[in-house]
């Protein structure tokens, strides 16, 4: 396909030609990937195989001119719209895809790559990730912070040409399998918390780093935590300007909001991870025994209401903000809805299994495991922002009410009273 046929392809024929490649190259998507709250899914050696799987994915769907769809041509992307992507969506559902790669990989990262990079950065980085060579993850929370990221104590300082990196990060997906990272540092404690900060594109296996995964409650290991010693990364991997890093993270954290709505993800309709959990609640509803129970019958109802209306809000909020109706900021009602009905949906399955939800045997087909999910449900009003966070930003700079009070907004970082480090 030559450029001029690319730059006319209506949405019409761009379906026609997902749908051809689709069809003819990838496999049936496993429908119990991805069930439940962060479960443990397989062996480390399975999760490697799978994450090698996926970067040939997207290697074939770049190779196809499926990947990037919304990304600029200039950096490997098909310089197409937002709607062409839905449409890409709806044909990839059924389908496998490259899961792994879509957050945060393509959001926040490259999404931020875009945004903030130079063009040297943007050219080195963003075909890489669109080949599949590259996978990025997010370097944000530390042991000491909790969700207050502007209190990074993660310290860059300037040596020359280079920076020295030295510190810890926390709850970073995947690092183990990844090979970079955002990261956001402070280069000056002299001056208010979000004044001194500072990003910086960090190689996971630069020397230096450490890498070690947590065992959550499910048995899942998907989260690391990375100690950084004497960690040498050159000026040229700066994104942004110096002590300007909070620009930066407020756009990244616009973008952790959006997730998997982005018009720069690819997240098949329907998909488990993501989209409808339908398809799960009901497999649960039939192995415990419940699908004519009235009671049951109401909580499927609520459920698919629950989904119906966050799909709703979903295109009408994203529709304001690509319109300038709204600002970025509404983001947030976006990540507040999916947390929010994220864990009610966890709560409706775990309800539907009685007893054994709370004690089951391998006999017990879907309802095994939903009871770890109940415990885990949590982390749905955690990761990519907190639902608190949310709701601070929306009552603030959505609604415009008077902002929270500080108490230190002009006290120099170095003189906040801080407590000891937990976590690690």
């Amino acid at each position: 396909m030559t450029q001029t046929e690319v730059e006319i392809e209506t949405l019409d024929e761009f379906r026609a030609r997902a749908r051809t490649w689709i069809r003819a190259n990838l496999a049936s998507a496993d429908p119990a990937a991805h069930v439940g709250v962060l479960r443990k899914e397989t062996s480390d050696e399975d999760e490697l195989a799978a994450v090698t799987h996926d970067r040939a994915l997207q290697r074939s769907m770049f190779d196809a001119g499926l990947a990037g769809i919304s990304i600029p041509r200039e950096y490997g992307g098909q310089g197409l719209t937002p709607a062409h992507q839905r449409v890409l969506n709806d044909e990839l559902a059924g389908f496998e895809y490259p899961a792994r790669l879509q957050a945060p990989t393509f959001v926040p990262c490259a999404a931020v790559l875009l945004d903030f990079g130079t063009e040297e950065q943007k050219k080195r980085h963003i075909p890489a990730i669109l080949r599949g060579e590259e996978l990025w993850m997010q370097m944000l929370s530390e042991p000491s912070g909790g969700s207050d990221v502007a209190g990074a104590v993660t310290t860059a300082i300037r040596d020359g040409d280079d920076w020295i990196l030295n510190g810890s990060k926390i709850w970073t997906t995947g690092a183990w399998w990844s090979d970079w990272a955002l990261c956001l540092a402070r280069t000056n404690w002299d001056v208010p918390k979000h004044r001194g900060l500072t990003v910086f594109m960090v190689p996971l296996k630069a020397e230096g780093i450490e890498v070690h995964r947590i065992e959550m409650l499910s048995g899942s290991k998907e989260f690391c935590q990375e100690y950084m010693t004497d960690v040498r990364i050159p000026d040229s991997d700066r994104i942004g300007e110096v002590d300007a890093g909070w620009t930066v993270g407020t756009r990244w954290m616009f973008h952790e909001r959006l997730l998997l709505r982005s018009p720069y993800a690819t997240l098949p309709a329907g998909s488990s991870r993501g989209g409808s959990r339908t398809e799960e609640l009901l497999e649960v509803a039939r192995d415990a025994g419940r699908l004519d129970d009235p009671l049951a019958r109401d909580l499927i109802g609520e459920a698919d209401t629950l989904e119906l209306v966050k799909n709703a809000l979903q295109q009408r909020i994203g529709h304001a903000m690509t319109t300038g109706a709204m600002t970025d900021q509404a983001a947030s009602i976006l990540r507040l809805m999916s947390g929010d009905v994220a864990t009610r949906l966890t709560t409706i399955i775990y309800d539907m299994t009685g007893a054994d939800g709370a004690a089951w045997d391998t006999d017990d087909g879907a309802v095994a495991e939903c009871g770890t999910d109940f415990l885990m449900q949590q982390s749905y009003t955690i990761a990519g922002g907190t639902t608190e966070m949310a709701r601070n930003t929306i009552s603030e700079r959505v609604l415009g009410m008077p902002r929270e009070r500080s108490h230190d907004p002009n006290l120099a970082f170095r003189d906040v009273p801080r407590g000891a480090p937990t976590g690690g």
